[in-house]
């Protein structure tokens, strides 16, 4: 991917939920909330702090991540639907 976010920036790319119940119903896209999982694609290099000190994000590509339901800006890039947040945005890691 020819994409790296800015800053305190991340990327990341929504897990998608199941589409059935437990008991084998289909669940149409409409009726679906969209996930507030996702893995994280792409980091930004950090930030300067207030006294002007460089502090390098915690996220790193790969991390599975829960995120806020509103977090964020949908993007395309390269045909793919990912999120660009703050690192701030993201709620936890999930491990």
């Amino acid at each position: 991917m020819a994409f790296r976010p800015l800053g305190d920036r991340v990327l990341v790319k929504r897990v998608e939920e199941e589409s059935k119940t437990k008991g084998g119903i289909i669940i149409p896209d409409t009726a679906k909330e969209k996930p507030q999982e996702g893995e994280v694609v792409a980091v930004g290099p950090g930030v300067r702090d207030e006294d002007g000190k460089f502090v390098a994000l915690e996220l790193k590509a790969g991390d599975r991540v829960l995120f806020g339901k509103w977090s964020g800006s949908e993007v395309k890039i390269d045909g793919e639907d990912l999120i660009i947040m703050k690192e701030t945005d993201v709620l936890g890691v999930l491990s």
